[in-house]
């Protein structure tokens, strides 16, 4: 993974802890906490595709495994955000770039379900019971609910700030250097010249003028030899 991913996506999953355990946790909600970091951890995917979102979502989850009140086993949390972040991650379209926000928000209902049922899955094998005694049904309509409730706020915010990042001066200046060097060796009109005889004559003319100090006469638009207009063309 990139430097400025990396860059990018420490403070915001450190941000979205702080404010899940310092603030959203305290609130005491029914059922289900609000899961501002995984939502983080979608909106990153989006952009970064399933590598990335995987990579992400493993450290998001190993991070909130170790801070405390944490009262689960370490890695966890880590494994479902990996997995979260993977499959988020897949919805990336060739382009880049989703269209609508349907698909975004479908993948949030999708992460937020998907979370809740993994979580409480991981934790039947390990012994943790806690999902029984409060009702599993309960806990996903209500994460559902939080996260739809929170997604406008984070997710398009997060994307927009990942995909400026995306953005490299290097590789667009390079690129458009090694465009104009195709533009001037290739056959074909590039940004209104053409790389025929008019261009190689128009050139002459210019390192000539540059010798002598003399301005050449500037040619008569659609005329050439005697004034004569262009066989095959018609004047209006």
């Amino acid at each position: 993974m990139r430097i400025n991913r990396i860059l990018l996506a420490t403070p915001l999953v450190v941000v979205a802890l702080i404010l899940q355990v310092g603030i959203l946790a305290r609130l005491h909600l029914p059922g289900a906490v609000p899961d501002l970091l995984m939502l983080v951890v979608v909106g990153l995917a989006l952009v970064y595709g399933h590598v990335g979102g995987s990579l992400i979502g493993f450290g998001a989850g190993l991070l909130a495994d170790l801070a405390p009140p944490a009262d689960h086993a370490i890695g966890r949390y880590a494994l479902v955000l990996c997995v979260i972040g993977y499959a988020a991650g897949l919805t990336k379209p060739d382009g880049g770039q989703h269209r609508s926000a349907t698909l975004p928000l479908m993948v949030v209902i999708g992460a937020a379900v998907g979370s809740t049922l993994l979580y409480a899955g991981v934790g039947s094998l390990v012994g943790d019971t806690a999902a029984r005694h409060v009702g599993l049904v309960g806990l996903v309509l209500s994460a559902t609910l939080y996260d739809l409730l929170l997604a406008p706020f984070t997710v398009p915010l997060v994307m927009a700030v990942a995909r400026r990042t995306e953005h490299d001066p290097l590789a667009t200046d390079s690129g458009g250097a090694a465009a104009g060097r195709s533009g001037w060796g290739s056959g074909t009109a590039t940004g209104g010249w053409l790389t025929t005889g008019t261009g190689l004559k128009s050139s002459r003319n210019a390192m000539k003028a540059l010798r002598t100090g003399r301005v050449p006469k500037p040619a008569r638009g659609g005329r050439g030899k005697g004034g004569k207009g262009i066989k095959g063309v018609k004047r209006l």
